[in-house]
């Protein structure tokens, strides 16, 4: 099906304020949106500033916290070793700090992907993205992926931290990611992710939407990989992402300003 957009506000149809200010007026506490471009401290306050490249260095890691502080960014989003440093440099501000998990491939065990959510939540990490298990869900081995999303989530869970699933859109059928949404959102994970931003492919808008009707209203879904522009940023936010994974985050930013 074709998404519609009013002409009042240019967002999706049943996102349009006015059309929903008859759902507010019946008594609805809480309405969930899908933010097609906006203000730029509205896009900002839904991307994850990222470095995940191996050669980041501390100077690096200062430069992505404070852009985050300055931009209103949501969180950054880095490699384990330096949730520590990110955590000390953002303080108690309402930018999170977000470290990944089993990455890039997937290819460690549950136990393993538990200690290293544990850690990294213990160094200061409020936001784990965990990847899944891919050459199990390939092989039809659902219990393994399970128990691969779970110990991770019940990890989150304990600390009171987001869970993100990265399924690598790119590597999958598009059976194989309805069920890694399913079993993701059977395991109560907070978000499914597209990609790492390191397989042969990252977010696309058809990826976005069959992750979102996969999942429904229960998740968030995060897109990342290959987002560089403002244009790109509200196509996969149409398509039904609540977070938008990004190393360009200042320029797409920039680039929402000058609209």
């Amino acid at each position: 099906m074709t998404a519609r957009y009013c002409d009042c506000h240019e967002v999706l149809l049943d996102c349009c304020p006015d059309r929903l200010r008859g759902v507010i007026d019946a008594g609805a506490s809480r309405v969930a949106l899908y933010a097609a471009g906006g203000a730029p401290n509205e896009v900002a306050s839904i991307i994850d500033h990222t470095l995940l490249k191996p050669d980041a260095t501390d100077d690096d890691i200062d430069t992505l916290c404070d852009e985050a502080v300055q931009y209103g960014f949501a969180a950054v989003c880095l490699n384990p070793t330096w949730v520590a440093r990110a955590r000390q440099r953002l303080g108690d501000g309402p930018v999170s700090v977000c470290s990944v998990v089993g990455f890039p491939f997937g290819a460690t065990p549950p136990e393993v992907k538990r200690y290293e959510a544990r850690r990294a939540l213990a160094d200061g990490a409020s936001e784990i993205d965990m990847v899944i298990n891919l050459g199990a869900l390939k092989s039809g081995d659902r219990a393994l992926v399970q128990c691969d999303i779970e110990a991770v989530v019940e990890a989150c869970r304990h600390n009171e931290a987001r869970s993100k699933v990265i399924i690598e859109t790119a590597l999958l059928t598009d059976y194989e990611k309805r069920l890694a949404c399913e079993l993701a959102k059977a395991a109560k994970a907070d978000f499914v992710k597209t990609s790492t931003g390191f397989g042969p492919g990252g977010a696309t808008v058809a990826d976005v939407s069959l992750m979102r009707a996969s999942v429904g209203e229960a998740l968030g879904v995060k897109a990342a990989g290959g987002v560089r522009d403002y244009e790109t940023f509200k196509a996969l936010a149409r398509a039904g992402a609540t977070r938008i994974g990004a190393s360009a985050g200042v320029k797409i930013v920039t680039e929402a300003r000058g609209r």
